[in-house]
């Protein structure tokens, strides 16, 4: 196993925990870690926003669905070359070198906590379904999103195996009422809700370009299994598994959800719903059905929230042991995680939410969704570009390039950059801003390093 080299600071607990064999996240668990990271607060409020464009939108699904699994084939393979923790950071490091390397982890860091400030927005508006004053009162609200917060760090900081069970559980757990609606809507469309296909004002393409766009956010998160790949059992062979399955499944899900609401809902009605599964719902069985529908949407969130604080506390891990990022992300506590950069992530959502919140719940969730969707495609554009560099220097096991290498890489790279140009300019514009931000951290980084003695950072 290549095991990506650690700090003078970090060595001692990383490389104990790794030979000792706690490696605790298996195939069902990392399957789910990709299933309950990208199922989570989008797949029940994307129905209404893609209603406004028609049932072409469903095409907007497939070109989504279609790039995310050759993405999802390109990580696989990465997870093999490199089965190294940090995901899309170790990768573009080893292909791209150092400085791209940063950048890499510095925007995927940005998307991976401001992610998470979106999912916990969305969750406090579901709980809105019950308890009124969450959504009505911001300072509750901002109190309810904070604390689920900190508990789902708190549980994170007890343990990996802690986390991976608590993702299994509520991927199970959400999934019921999102197969129950999407099963049982087929049985209950109408044909006349998919004429005219077409109806916004764009064209054809326009409109299969915005829905895209809007679908990719249900798809971040195809990577999850590759990022915690010291904690995972037999990760050349889990990893590429988990991944692929974890989204062909939710490909499906997604189409076929979409399909079963656009028939069942008319799109007017569709269109104005701010919770089209708890309509369907209520559709179908009444109101019990709506409050079902709701507890499996905060369900679906804490699981993601659960998920992504994982990932977002081990790609600045890998990154500090490389001296890229403050040597505390990389220190691991005795439950071998790191605490300290859990925290800190923790820190930054909470400050997130509390200058923002007075926005309203729709405001900011739609920002931070696509900020994360920016911040985390550039990692996904230039990890296609760090493979076939990878294969052409010909230094990793199974190195040679191949003519299928180099049509699924051209095809993810066209995709992830047809994706960037739909993020919207001013999306764009914001998430380049806070690349460039991080540039003065890492000169700040090489000057503190300047005096150290080199056998202390350790290079591949």
């Amino acid at each position: 196993m290549n095991t990506p080299p650690v700090s003078a600071t970090a060595g001692t607990s990383s490389t104990s925990n790794t030979a000792s064999g706690k490696r605790q996240l298996g195939i069902w668990m990392c399957t789910s870690l990709v299933i309950g990271n990208m199922i989570g607060s989008g797949i029940f409020l994307l129905p209404s926003s893609l209603a406004a464009l028609g049932p072409i939108s469903i095409g907007g699904w497939l070109f989504t669905g279609a790039g995310a699994l050759l993405l999802a084939l390109i990580f696989s393979r990465l997870s093999q070359m490199l089965p190294s923790a940090g995901g899309p950071y170790a990768y573009c490091r080893q292909g791209l070198g150092e400085f791209m390397g940063y950048l890499i982890a510095w925007g995927y860091w940005i998307g991976l906590w401001t992610g998470n400030a979106a999912i916990v927005v969305a969750m406090t508006g579901y709980l809105g379904t019950f308890f009124p004053i969450v959504s009505n009162n911001p300072i509750i609200g901002m109190v309810v999103a904070q604390s689920a917060v900190w508990i789902l760090s708190w549980l994170n900081i007890r343990g990996v195996k802690n986390v991976g069970t608590l993702q299994l559980v509520t991927t199970v757990l959400k999934l019921l009422p999102l197969l129950a609606i999407t099963v049982g809507g087929l049985f209950f469309m109408a044909p006349e809700n998919f004429s005219p296909v077409n109806l916004s004002e764009q064209s054809n393409f326009g409109a299969l370009t915005s829905s895209a766009a809007l679908t990719l956010w249900a798809f971040l998160g195809l990577e999850s299994a590759t990022v915690p790949a010291e904690n995972v059992k037999d990760p050349q062979r889990t990893i590429p598994r988990s991944t692929i399955l974890g989204t062909l499944f939710a490909a499906l899900l997604y189409i076929i959800a979409t399909i079963s609401l656009m028939g069942l809902i008319p799109p007017a009605e569709l269109a104005g719903s701010t919770a089209p599964f708890a309509d369907a719902a209520i559709r179908m069985w009444g109101q019990w059905g709506g409050y079902a529908v709701s507890i499996g949407a905060i369900i679906s969130c804490l699981g993601a929230l659960n998920g992504w604080t994982l990932m977002s506390a081990q790609v600045p891990m890998a990154a500090a042991r490389h001296g890229l990022f403050p040597a505390c992300f990389s220190r691991l506590n005795k439950k071998g995680t790191p605490a300290a950069g859990i925290i800190i992530n923790a820190i930054m959502i909470s400050l997130l939410l509390a200058a923002n919140f007075s926005r309203g719940l729709v405001e900011l969730f739609n920002f931070v969704i696509n900020l994360a969707v920016m911040t985390t495609l550039l990692p996904y554009t230039m990890a296609t570009v760090a493979y076939v560099l990878l294969k052409i220097r010909g230094t990793q096991t199974d190195s040679q390039l191949k003519t299928s290498d180099i049509v699924i890489a051209a095809l993810a790279f066209i995709y992830s950059v047809w994706a960037l140009a739909g993020s919207g300019p001013e999306i764009v514009y914001w998430g380049f801003l806070l690349l460039l931000a991080g540039i003065p951290i890492y000169l700040w980084m090489k000057w503190q390093q300047r005096h150290q003695p080199q056998a202390e950072m350790l290079t591949p």
